[in-house]
């Protein structure tokens, strides 16, 4: 097992909520441990090009409270290219960065992955608001991004409810329908289509009828970003078969408006147990692995085993909803 002195610390891909409390948790664990610490900004293209800053226990004060990622990110497709991997390799040694930890999803980890195995030692930290990341139950941002959403469904309920309205929001979650569903059953939705389970415009319409008929002032359809029939395909849907709903339907898409806001507190807590897990897998010898949770439990899994997995919803979630629709 080599010894560590130095570690370098970045964030990629999309930014999460929790992230901040991350990047403190790695800088102050790795401190106690009097190893240095290098933040990279921009993410791989800050690493590629080498733009890091050193960081101590004061710079990584006051940011857990913060959305986002102090330390920036940047999309970065020219690291998929070995000889791209290889200037940012060059860029650790010149830096005498000893480890270095990835704070992502599964891009970041993919990229994490392909640094791993041209030996740089690396951990990842499970992170992004879609939640599509094997290897974890739960992400850095999930919680913040499920609670933006379901802010803005009550608020739209009220609106509906006043008009006799029925709403579809769509929520993001690339092709990961967890964010939809989970928002679809604490927002009370009357259907929710994710891109795990095929949903007709025909069915869709049948349950907002269904509750039109029921004496419902309003009804709710929440829509995944990933889904087969997203919003707007299901907007335009309706708009040609309009008397199937019984309401008036207004469409909402809550977008990015999902990655800002104050972390929760269990985005908070979570995003520092990760960071904390990372320090303690690298003082342990392990490498190539990203920090999770499973079970109530930080776990590290090896990334080879989680980098191009189709992340699995589990289908009692399903059944719930389908009951409760």
């Amino acid at each position: 097992m080599s010894i560590i002195k130095r570690i370098a610390v970045l964030t990629s891909g999309g930014d999460a909520p929790g992230m901040n409390a991350a990047i403190r948790a790695v800088t102050r664990c790795a401190l106690a441990q009097e190893w240095d610490v290098l933040g990279v900004r921009r993410g791989y293209a800050g690493l590629v090009e080498g733009d890091v800053e050193p960081l101590t226990g004061r710079s990584v004060s006051n940011i857990m409270q913060r959305g986002g990622t102090m330390l920036g990110s940047a999309r970065c497709p020219e690291f998929e290219a070995e000889d791209t991997r290889r200037n940012a390799l060059r860029r650790l040694q010149e830096n005498r960065v000893d480890a270095l930890v990835i704070i992502g999803g599964n891009g970041s980890q993919t990229g994490a992955l392909a640094l791993a195995q041209m030996g740089v030692p690396v951990v990842g930290v499970a992170s992004t608001i879609d939640n599509d990341l094997a290897g974890s139950e739960v992400t850095i941002g999930v919680d913040t991004a499920l609670n933006i959403a379901l802010e803005a469904i009550d608020r739209l309920k009220t609106t509906a409810s006043s008009h006799q309205r029925a709403f579809l929001v769509e929520v993001m979650g690339r092709k990961c329908g967890y964010l939809a569903l989970m928002a679809g059953i604490a927002g009370g939705a009357e259907v929710v289509l994710i891109p795990e389970r095929e949903t007709s415009p025909e069915e869709v319409a049948r349950q907002l009828r269904a509750a039109y008929e029921h004496g419902k002032r309003h009804a709710l359809a929440i829509v995944a970003e990933g889904a087969q029939y997203n919003a707007g395909k299901l907007d335009a849907w309706f708009r040609v078969h309009s008397a199937k709903t019984g309401f008036d339907l207004r469409t909402t898409t809550l977008g990015h408006v999902q990655r800002g806001g104050t972390p929760t507190a269990f985005d908070r807590l979570l995003g520092t147990r990760f960071g904390a897990g990372a320090v303690a897998a690298l003082k342990r010898g392990e490498q190539g692995v990203l920090v999770g949770l499973n079970e109530g439990r930080i776990t590290t899994t090896p990334l080879a085993q989680i980098v191009g997995v189709q992340k699995v919803i589990d289908p009692e979630l399903f059944r719930l909803a389908s009951i409760l629709e």
